[in-house]
């Protein structure tokens, strides 16, 4: 057996491998995933302050606490807002079903004959208040759950203290992780492995930091415009958009179906009232398509919006929440290497005449 062929193989079991302690492991992974698309967001950040010549640990210590710190404070100050944006909506459906009973059930039984019987405002508002409690309650109800059992509290605590944890102690060795990593690749190897690990680096900045930023950016854009024109559930309808907008247009498409329905509700019917809010998301699909994603994305990416969809249905189908986080991640490097393979064959001598072409280890 050649030792080419002897690499493959234990390049393929230990694959294999990987994968299987992944899935098994699937549980207790979340704080280390976390952790690493963390420090690999605050990296550059930290080289670029180490530039300045100041020491490592410092540089890393001012990233930690300003990235948590962030995190910690944008949630202590959108949880209430959202909380109190949904309470005026649901205050407001009253006013909606009177509408709707006065003037959509008469257009549709004079237009088409349909006959639908009168809604009870109080009975629906009473509904959707009860929804809302049931959804509200559900960090109360887990807590409650969770310290009912203490291995479950324990396991609980754990993730979440071990999150930022592992990001500081990987963001800190981050140089020398990188290192010992690459002292493992064989020689013959390290020219081919370089390359595809810098396009991986590169599509993966791409996602990372650029799809990301367009996510949080059409977040902030759609939440500021809609409060600006009057929308009570402007930041919670921004949030909702910038999310799904890592699918291209489908953030746009479902931030205008809520927003409308929110407008609807909120303007008992209004049609007029729905200008402004049609003309933020126009606004804010012009700025995602002509700045945002060509100045922080680009065209690097290449994932086709069905192949997004796929991949985090099937990360969340295999991993759960981690795998979901994962997903798009993991398929943009997949893309590397598929895109690598397809060169290849398609420039090798088996491809064009069908003969056996070079190897891979010839590359």
């Amino acid at each position: 057996m050649s030792i080419a062929t002897h690499t493959k193989r234990w390049v393929l079991i230990s694959v294999i491998v990987l994968l299987l302690l992944m899935y098994w492991l699937k549980p207790i992974l979340m704080p280390f995933v976390v952790g690493a698309l963390l420090s690999y967001l605050a990296d550059p950040l930290v080289e670029r302050l180490t530039s300045l010549r100041m020491p490592r640990i410092a540089a890393v210590f001012l990233v930690f606490v300003g990235l948590f710190g962030i995190i910690v404070g944008g949630l202590v100050i959108l949880l209430p807002l959202i909380e109190h944006q949904v309470v005026l909506f649901i205050e407001r459906v009253p006013g909606f079903v009177a509408w709707f009973n006065q003037r959509v059930i008469p257009l549709l039984d004079s237009i088409f004959g349909i006959k639908i019987e009168l809604f009870d405002p109080q009975a629906i508002r009473q509904a959707v208040s009860q929804y809302w409690q049931q959804a509200g309650s559900f960090v109360g109800q887990f807590l409650s759950v969770v310290t009912r059992s203490g291995l479950q509290f324990i396991l609980w605590a754990i993730n979440i203290v071990l999150i930022p944890v592992v990001t500081f102690y990987l963001l800190r060795d981050w140089n020398d992780i990188i290192k010992m990593v690459q002292g493992v690749i064989p020689d013959h190897l390290k020219g081919l492995v370089n390359k595809l690990v810098s396009e991986c680096d590169e599509v993966l900045s791409a996602f990372i930091r650029g799809q990301l930023l367009v996510m949080l950016g059409l977040g902030i854009i759609y939440a500021v415009g809609l409060q600006l024109v009057g929308l009570d559930m402007a930041i919670l309808i921004g949030m909702i958009a910038g999310l799904f907008s890592v699918v291209p247009y489908l953030g746009f498409a479902v931030g205008l179906l809520v927003g409308i329905i929110a407008g609807l509700v909120q303007y008992s019917g209004d049609l007029w009232a729905l200008l402004p809010i049609i003309l933020v998301f126009c606004v804010g699909s012009l700025i995602e398509s002509m700045v945002l994603t060509p100045w922080l994305v680009g065209d690097r990416i290449g994932l086709h919006p069905v192949a997004v969809i796929f991949a985090v249905l099937a990360g969340g189908q295999m991993f759960g929440f981690v795998g979901v986080f994962l997903a798009l991640p993991v398929a943009s490097v997949l893309m590397v290497w598929v895109r690598y393979v397809y060169n290849e064959y398609t420039s090798s001598n088996w491809y064009a005449t069908g003969q056996e072409g070079p190897s891979l280890d010839d590359s």
